[in-house]
């Protein structure tokens, strides 16, 4: 049954013009890992889905892809909607990144604002901020170099400096002070209440690009939500968190490849995709399924020697 929904399409071009998510401008482009991966998850997921769809009042559920930043979540949860609706269980493909409560640009400069913040309060909080530091800090700064730990060695103090702005964005990322959890929730919980018309946010990346659309959900028995952070503990009402494994180094690469946003390369991105690692990783017990990068169905002992310990 798999291969006879997707054999219809002679190449992964044509497989491309499948329906995708929600969110405005996103670039989805499905590769034969994103296929080879969908095709291994669906099986197991129908196994978990249909008797959750059968006993559930409205004969809904609520799926979540999520992963680090370019592990493939768009196209993987578009190629689940996609099967479930050719095979007469209607499903909507939600994305997350509709629902942080600032545009990309606008949420870069908090992220970093709070780093900032937070490593400076920690050097004067442990009685190690002077005006010469904070000279050495400004000209750091205006470089974006500040969060770079090669400094270190010059400027010692330094490393208490982004170990608090580092523990500042901890307190922040993937929290309700980022993201608009309870939006979310309270459409999910619309969702499985039976609700057959809900407004559904779309947000670009310039201010004025936000607005609602109302989606019609009276035949829509499966939600898929693609998101980073699918897995949340913020996030309730999740039957199955299908989680797609990467590492940190796996991630950056993804995100240079896409070319998704500038100073992908950064040191202070690479802290910010270390600290979302740390949140999936420490989510990942809640995962219902975890899939690898090469396509096998893992288990969370494996996931965990794969993603902090280095390998299998």
């Amino acid at each position: 049954m798999v291969e006879g929904v997707f054999g219809r399409f002679g190449s992964i071009e044509e497989l491309n013009s499948i329906p995708k998510g929600d969110m405005p401008g996103d670039k989805i482009n499905i590769n034969n890992s994103h296929l080879t991966r969908a095709k291994v998850i669906i099986p197991v997921l129908l196994n978990m889905l249909n008797p959750i769809i059968d006993n559930h009042p409205h004969n809904r559920a609520v799926i979540s892809v999520c992963g680090g930043s370019g592990t493939g979540k768009s196209e993987i949860a578009s190629l689940l909607s996609f099967y479930l609706n050719q095979t007469g269980t209607g499903s909507y493909t939600l994305s997350g990144d509709n629902y942080p409560h600032r545009i990309p640009e606008y949420n870069d400069a908090e992220r970093l604002r709070i780093f900032r913040q937070s490593g400076i309060r920690g050097l004067i909080g442990h009685g190690q901020y002077s005006r010469e530091k904070a000279e050495i800090l400004n000209s750091l700064q205006s470089s974006n170099e500040d969060a770079d730990p090669k400094h270190i060695r010059n400027y010692p103090w330094l490393e208490l400096y982004q170990s608090e702005g580092r523990r500042g964005l901890r307190h922040y990322l993937g929290t309700p002070g980022e993201i608009n959890f309870a939006e979310l929730n309270s459409i999910i919980s619309q969702f499985k209440n039976g609700s057959e018309k809900i407004f559904l946010k779309r947000m670009g990346r310039k201010p004025e690009e936000l607005w609602y659309e109302e989606v019609d959900f009276k035949d829509i028995k499966v939600m898929v939500i693609e998101w980073t952070h699918g897995n949340s503990y913020y996030l309730k009402g999740v039957d199955i968190p299908v989680l797609l494994s990467s590492t940190p180094q796996e991630t950056l690469e993804f995100r240079k490849k896409r070319n998704r946003d500038t100073g992908t390369d950064s040191p202070f991105t690479e802290m910010v995709l270390n600290i979302e690692q740390e949140l999936l990783t420490a989510q990942a017990p809640q995962a219902k399924i975890i899939v690898s990068l090469s396509g096998e169905i893992i288990s969370y002992k494996d996931y965990i020697n794969t993603v902090v310990l280095g390998g299998l």
